[in-house]
């Protein structure tokens, strides 16, 4: 089963600059198995040792979150699309009052 997987720029190290690369496999689970053998280090930076996707990194399907589905568990197939964004946070510092 190919899956199309966007790759976000802070992952590119990985997959030599390429936003887009194609992975194979019937679950989130083995698509990342699948990219880390075509791109070694990549699954280092989605899971955690424990194997579960790490705090700040964001995985859809198909626009469907997978911590809403069955997480890596969750089937793909062929032609389905696997966006991986990293989770932003941030915000507008303490601003003065009265200046």
């Amino acid at each position: 089963m190919s899956v199309e997987v966007r790759v976000p720029a802070v992952l590119r190290k990985h997959t030599g600059g390429t936003g887009v690369v194609h992975s194979d496999g019937t679950t989130v689970g083995a698509v990342i198995e699948d990219l880390d053998h075509r791109y070694p280090g990549i699954k280092n930076e989605l899971l955690t040792e424990a194997g579960q996707v790490r705090q700040f990194v964001n995985i859809y399907v198909n626009d469907e979150d997978i911590r809403y589905l069955d997480r890596l568990s969750t089937p793909v197939s062929t032609g389905d699309q696997l966006a991986i964004l990293p989770a932003v946070a941030g915000g507008a510092g303490p601003t003065e009052r009265g200046a």
